[in-house]
């Protein structure tokens, strides 16, 4: 258990979550000293520390209460079958553990896989997969370099994380079946919590909550004749009633709003054509809705 009175939370140390993990929690207004040499890090504003280690640790850091959070893939979490809770799925890190063999090897379904060897860096839940659908496989466990097993003849396919596919197609290697979609991920100890971390942990996920509506909305300003403006507001998919200002101009308005930025490009055209013009779209760098 975690005794310290601050509230303690597990990162990757280094890998392709870790910069993104960072960035994150410094977009949400914490502030940290040099951490690169470091696996302790007190934040400067906020009673929290950041414990870096291996992804792989992570889950059961926090299932034990060492770490009453943690940022984590998905995937990992689920290969650990650790007792924790989900809190939040992040948007980043996306990717997938797919089952993958070699190309016109005459594999097509993944029954066609029944007595084969998979080599994998995540036995248990390929294991799982396999076993749902009554087909008998041997896993090959290995930590790295994955794609390379058919090619050694170590394995008849693989079970990887995947992410564009340019690994795989390099290796000469195609998806077969995805076992699992994963991103980045908020987890926290089942353990006892006291008062004061809880009420730090509420405030972490408010944060976090307004960085990603943020991250996926635009602020939009255009001006547009008064007698457009019922039309306009019929058009733009905002989250509150946009803002209309009166400008100078006789008969002319301002229209602020806040959109979904998918959705900006689509109604943009049907902006112009009811009479809307100056479309100003910015970020927005936190919101609290």
């Amino acid at each position: 258990m975690n005794n310290n009175s601050s509230l303690r939370i597990a990162i990757q140390k280094g890998g392709r979550l870790s910069e993104k993990t960072l960035n994150l929690l410094e977009n949400i207004g914490l502030e940290f000293d040099n951490y690169k040499n470091r696996i302790l890090v007190p934040c400067r504003n906020y009673d929290v520390e950041l414990l870096l280690i291996r992804d792989d640790d992570i889950p059961e850091y926090v299932q034990d209460g060492i770490c009453e959070l943690g940022f984590v893939g998905h995937n990992v979490t689920a290969e650990s079958k650790a007792d924790v809770t989900g809190l939040r799925a992040l948007g980043f890190g996306k990717c997938r553990l797919s089952v993958a063999v070699p190309k016109n090897n005459g594999i097509k379904t993944l029954k066609d896989l029944d007595g084969c060897r998979i080599a994998t860096s995540y036995p248990v839940l390929t294991r799982d997969h396999f076993e749902k659908q009554g087909i008998r496989i041997k896993t090959i466990e290995i930590s790295g370099a994955v794609e390379i097993a058919p090619t050694l003849n170590v394995a008849d396919a693989i079970a990887d994380i995947v992410s564009t596919g340019g690994t795989l197609k390099t290796n000469g290697l195609v998806e077969l079946e995805t076992i699992l979609n994963s991103q980045a991920e908020l987890i926290q100890t089942n353990q006892p919590i006291d008062a004061h971390k809880s009420e730090l942990i509420e405030k972490l996920l408010s944060r976090i909550g307004a960085r990603q509506q943020a991250e996926k909305s635009r602020y939009i300003m255009m001006n547009a004749p008064s007698g457009a403006v019922e039309r306009i507001c019929d058009i733009i998919p905002s989250l509150k009633s946009p803002t209309v200002l009166p400008l100078a101009e006789n008969d002319m308005v301002a229209i602020h709003s806040v959109i979904p930025t998918d959705r900006f490009w689509e109604v943009m055209e049907e902006l112009k054509s009811a009479g809307a013009s100056g479309i100003v779209i910015l970020p927005i760098e936190n919101m609290i809705v």
